[in-house]
């Protein structure tokens, strides 16, 4: 019987509990550099008698391009890779273990955070039906994305390349791996599904063609750093940016298949809806996770398995009984740096600020009681 707080072997990542604290997207790094605000938020998480077994960053920006978001970091310049520095040093100072979360948001994104107000860059030219965030003297507000340009098949290489740099750079900053973001409607996303890719060349059409920009991207990154510092997150059937595909149990399938020889340290799966429903489904049949995972190991497949949405410590350990190895906590960590202290003795635990999610200061980032303090 697996439980919360017990060590887990994930690739090359020796962890000392089961519990994962979520990307989470904060908005707290101007000029997308990471700073020592970030860096104390991070360490409050970090040690993991009391809070994560693993941190997964914010999703960090692989190139300008990329971005799509105010106040988000990045991890393309010497500049950036310098500035993530003391955010591992404080991570691993308290015994803590972080992996980056590598990010192209694709189309969701708007002209004002694009190189030279360019267009966002998509697989195909079809604005997505959601919103970024920008900010302006500290004050956050919802704007719809820009329209895209569908991206030339010779560009395609470079952002590959980036990715792969963007990994080499994450583990010069110190970084114990890296999580590839290939979920909630970004760029990969966006190229698996057939909604939001409407190419006619080798990288739209069949299954196989819109997986291919994923493959080459997982390709580069574990051929760089290896396979054992490598995670993944996709999230099979959620709607979240204007995600949708009508096959989703065939594809992901067919995704999780040939990650399996990858050797990756794990696979992360949010179930429905990101941050909402859990039984959300796309599709004419309810999708299949137990399969998702029974095709990822038939395929050779021995990373760690990390589920994620909505978990509480009862829900948590049904999934680890089921078969679960790690469990994400996303919005109970914002609130709350010392959650496995609080779920070990079930609760209390503190209400997330949701006006302070995106954007500002300490208030509603570092300035949550820890049970020591409350």
């Amino acid at each position: 019987m697996k439980n919360l707080f017990e060590p887990c072997q994930a690739g090359q990542l020796q962890l000392a509990t089961r519990i994962v604290m979520a990307p989470l997207t904060r908005n707290r790094a101007p000029h997308a550099l990471a700073n020592a605000l970030m860096a104390e938020y991070y360490a409050q998480r970090a040690n993991p008698a009391t809070g994560a077994g693993l941190i997964i960053t914010e999703a960090t920006a692989i190139s300008h391009q990329g971005q799509g978001y105010s106040d988000v970091p990045g991890i393309w310049s010497a500049e950036q890779v310098k500035a993530w520095q003391p955010v591992t040093a404080a991570v691993h100072a308290q015994g803590g273990k972080i992996v980056m979360q590598l990010w192209h948001v694709g189309r969701i994104s708007h002209t004002s955070l694009q190189p030279n107000n360019q267009a966002p860059v998509a697989p195909s030219a079809i604005v997505a039906k959601s919103k970024t965030v920008l900010i302006e003297n500290g004050v956050p507000r919802f704007e719809p994305t820009s329209m895209p340009r569908a991206l030339e098949l010779t560009e395609i290489p470079g952002i590959v390349a980036d990715y792969r740099q963007a990994a080499k750079n994450a583990i010069l900053a110190g970084f114990d791996g890296i999580e590839v973001h290939a979920a909630n409607g970004y760029l990969i996303d966006q190229f698996l599904r057939a909604d939001s890719n409407h190419r006619q060349d080798a990288y739209g059409g069949s299954i196989e063609n819109r997986t291919r920009f994923l493959k080459e991207v997982m390709t580069a990154v574990t051929q760089e750093i290896g396979g054992g510092r490598c995670g993944i997150r996709i999230s099979p059937v959620t709607p979240a940016n204007d995600a949708s595909d009508a096959s989703p149990q065939k594809l992901f399938e067919h995704v999780a298949a040939f990650l399996g020889p990858l050797n990756l340290a794990y696979v992360h799966t949010i179930e429905g809806s990101t941050g909402a429903a859990r039984d959300y489904q796309q599709g004419e049949t309810n999708f299949d996770y137990a399969a998702l995972k029974t095709a990822y190991q038939q395929a050779g497949g021995q990373g760690a398995w990390m589920l994620n949405n909505g978990y509480d410590s009862e829900l948590a350990k049904s999934a680890l009984n089921q078969g679960a190895d790690l469990i994400a906590f996303g919005k109970a960590f914002i609130a709350n740096p010392d959650l496995a202290s609080r779920l070990r003795q079930n609760g209390p635990y503190n209400t997330p600020e949701r006006a302070t999610f995106y954007g500002g200061g300490e208030k509603g980032y570092t300035d949550y009681p820890s049970l020591s303090i409350s």
